[in-house]
């Protein structure tokens, strides 16, 4: 199984626009270190599964037939986004697999064009994928919000964006497991009142810590992130994913 890093910043992305920050600057005059809307790319037995549709312009980025499913974690614009021009292509249809929001976001539900959504998840049960399996986990975050446990040959990987903490039923269900990827939302510095909606450095490094994965990738990434990385280490089994970056299961 092979996963890739579409996007790793939060819904502002890297560089905001109209910042003069250290992050943002360098993002401006280094390509490789700007962020974009935070989603995934999983390519497993010839299959390709999208997670997350922030990215614009997903109908020049694949070809017709290329996706076999996507996974939204919630309904919020920056990972639904590539969806809005992408439903109104041709060729087959694309199986979409969501959490319980019957809002969802705009129109999609009412004019889906070739998106076939299928019935809601639910939380805890797996969907068989070909040689991969996805259980859907809750988060907690302002719009119902799925994490996934994904599962190929012996191999997991968490993806839990986005989210502020972990409901105590997704926690004991991920304790008991063991995880070789976690990847995990970060969108904030350490500060002193607590975060809303996305983690800050201090609860995802506690995260590590009770989930014991042998490594954990940071996503969801602020700029405020980039400038309190550039003067601080994570420690061993912790890295701040990049744009790009792949994953070799």
């Amino acid at each position: 199984m092979q996963f890739t890093f579409l996007g790793t910043g939060d819904v502002r992305q890297v560089p905001v626009f109209g910042c003069g920050c250290a992050a943002c600057v360098r993002a401006q005059r280094q390509p490789e270190r700007r962020r974009g809307p935070t989603s995934a790319l999983i390519r497993h037995d010839g299959q390709t599964t999208l997670l997350d549709a922030g990215l614009c312009h997903l109908e020049k980025q694949f070809a017709p037939g290329e996706l076999d499913r996507i996974f939204l974690t919630h309904f919020h614009m920056d990972h639904v986004q590539g969806l809005f021009a992408l439903r109104w292509g041709m060729g087959p249809n694309i199986p979409v697999y969501c959490p319980p929001d019957e809002q969802g976001c705009d129109d999609l539900y009412r004019h889906p064009g070739l998106l076939a959504f299928q019935p809601f998840l639910r939380p805890f049960d797996p969907v068989p994928c070909g040689d991969l399996l996805v259980t859907p986990l809750p988060l907690i975050h302002s719009k119902i919000t799925f994490g996934y446990l994904i599962e190929h040959r012996r191999k997991r990987l968490a993806y839990l964006t986005d989210t502020v903490g972990l409901p105590a039923g997704t926690l004991s269900w991920l304790q008991q497991r063991k995880i070789d990827h976690l990847v995990l939302d970060c969108s904030y510095a350490p500060a002193d009142s607590a975060p809303r909606n996305h983690n800050d450095i201090s609860m995802a490094l506690a995260l590590h810590q009770q989930l014991s994965p042998a490594q954990t990738w940071l996503t969801h990434i602020s700029h405020e992130v980039d400038n309190w990385l550039a003067d601080n280490a994570l420690p061993a089994g912790v890295a701040a994913a990049f744009d790009g970056q792949i994953i070799e299961m």
